[in-house]
């Protein structure tokens, strides 16, 4: 039996963790300066406009993390070349 050599290409590599700790930690980052807008707003804003970003303060850090936690799952892709694909029992695809 002829062992079978896995051949690994630059777009199937994951991103660094530095990278992908970095690219988390801006966008909480991101998101928590929006909050804090949202809370400068709310002691300026009066009437039923409050509640726009009184929701934005609440709901935001929430968020954040949710997207913070995700962010770097998304972004991996498994990409594979057609001519590569071969079928279990041993034929080329596409014949």
């Amino acid at each position: 039996m002829a062992s079978r050599r896995t051949v690994h290409t630059v777009t199937e590599l994951p991103q660094s963790p530095e990278a992908e700790r970095r690219f988390r930690t801006i966008t909480y980052l991101v998101m928590m300066g929006i909050r804090v807008i949202c809370l400068v707003l709310c002691i300026f804003v009066r009437g039923w406009w409050l509640l726009l970003p009184a929701a934005g303060a609440i709901f935001l850090p929430y968020f954040a993390v949710i997207v913070a936690n995700t962010a770097g799952g998304m972004r991996r892709s498994s990409v594979s070349r057609p001519g590569a694909v071969v079928r279990q029992d041993g034929e080329e695809a596409g014949q």
